[in-house]
């Protein structure tokens, strides 16, 4: 049956799901673009305002859990919108800014939480629910590069009226962006009306909430995924919050930083599409692996040379195609090995390393470039614990393929 017509009941709210993930990924992913002008405007340090984005993915880390718990208690969509208002609230408090208590309380806190109600976990929750297991692994790539569409248009968006106007009504153009999040939102909740098929034999849908984090913790491939995942928000939150940065330092054109974003998100549809493909007829885990050993040959590649226009957008070709495609492999591999009740808050307990990763990426870059007054030593330490991390989930994921859980803890 053509995929098409799989899908056709469910449109809307993949539709819906969708737009709030480009959205909430793609605003977030482009405030790096306001940096500069923002802290040079409003008297506070690079490492002032990267503090504020590392204080974004804890929050949007360590309460994706909760989020993720919350909607098998609440539904999805009163989280989902409750999250979207949350974005608005936080991106209007940016663009008011006159210190860093708003940068911390609108980029990091709110922002963050929003995150944890409206970005990936949560919207391959809702798509995996609302399609059958035959095609989730495709639908959730397909999901995933729709939801990368949002860097294309508010990268450039953003650096235009950046430049033209000033980075507040930047920040203004990303507002009103970010309240169509809510329409999306709400037909996304429509899952909500769709019930769980019936519990399968390997999965923990009948168990509370403890029973199944202990269940996922007792799992062996999920804890590799998990540690390995650390090092996947480690380089891509490096990227996102530096890069522009760094190409100012290399006196490269200010509008090129977000052509990379851009070109960034373009890859990363080709990336998702293919990496749900292919995590349909192929080990997830081991995939997974790849994306972080290929990322880090790409970062140390485009680091050890001089930057120019030429490499600066190739790399970020490459990065895109491996950017998101973490998506699908991370969720489906929770959806096989612990069934979809409990999806969105195993899939949050994993997310919470890759946000810690992110605080080192954003954070710890910014100190390193305030004490050293580069980035060499960041990307150094990036690649390196990528290509660890990369092998380590490739030989476990081959050694010892994922298993359900086990009878005893399905049952507890």
């Amino acid at each position: 049956m053509p995929l098409l017509q799989v899908l056709r009941p469910t449109l809307p709210i993949l539709i819906g799901a969708s737009i709030m993930l480009t959205l909430s990924m793609g605003l977030r992913q482009s405030l790096g673009i306001f940096m500069q002008p923002l802290t040079h405007d409003i008297h506070i340090s690079i490492s002032d305002f990267t503090l504020a984005l590392a204080v974004q993915n804890l929050a949007w880390g360590f309460l994706q859990p909760l989020a993720g718990a919350m909607t098998v208690r609440y539904g999805f969509r009163p989280i989902m919108i409750v999250g979207a208002l949350m974005y608005i609230v936080g991106l209007i408090l940016m663009a008011t800014a006159n210190g860093l208590v708003s940068i911390m309380i609108g980029a990091g806190v709110l922002i963050g939480t929003s995150l944890a109600c409206t970005a990936a976990a949560i919207a391959m929750s809702v798509a995996a629910r609302a399609v059958p297991e035959t095609v989730r692994s495709t639908v959730l790539g397909i999901v995933s590069g729709a939801g990368s569409l949002g860097a294309l248009l508010s990268a450039p968006l953003g650096q235009m009226l950046n430049e033209g106007f000033g980075w507040r009504v930047g920040l203004a153009g990303f507002v009103i962006m970010s309240v169509l999040m809510i329409p999306a939102a709400w037909y996304a909740g429509r899952v909500d009306a769709i019930p769980l098929p019936k519990p399968a034999a390997d999965d923990i849908g009948d168990a509370t909430a403890a029973t199944a984090a202990k269940t996922a913790f007792g799992n062996a491939s999920f804890v590799v995924m998990t540690c390995a995942y650390l090092v996947c928000g480690m380089q891509l939150v490096f990227l996102t919050t530096h890069l522009p940065s760094y190409l100012a330092i290399c006196g490269l054109d200010p509008m090129l930083s977000a052509q990379t974003l851009g070109m960034i998100g373009g890859f990363n549809v080709l990336g998702s599409l293919f990496f749900g493909w292919a995590g349909q007829r192929w080990n997830k885990l081991a995939l997974l692996g790849g994306i972080y050993i290929l990322r880090s040959l790409a970062l140390a590649w485009y680091f050890m040379l001089p930057a120019t226009s030429f490499s600066t957008l190739l790399f970020g070709a490459i990065m895109g195609f491996l950017w998101m495609g973490v998506g699908p492999l991370v969720a489906g591999a929770v959806a096989e090995m612990f069934g979809l009740r409990w999806q969105a808050m195993i899939q949050g307990l994993a997310f919470m390393s890759h946000q810690i990763g992110s605080f080192l990426g954003a954070y710890g870059g910014g100190v390193l470039y305030d004490t050293l007054g580069s980035y060499t030593m960041a990307w150094r330490i990036g690649v390196a614990l990528g290509l660890a991390g990369g092998i380590i989930q490739v030989a476990f994921a081959l050694i010892r393929p994922s298993q359900p859980p086990s009878p005893v803890l399905r049952t507890a």
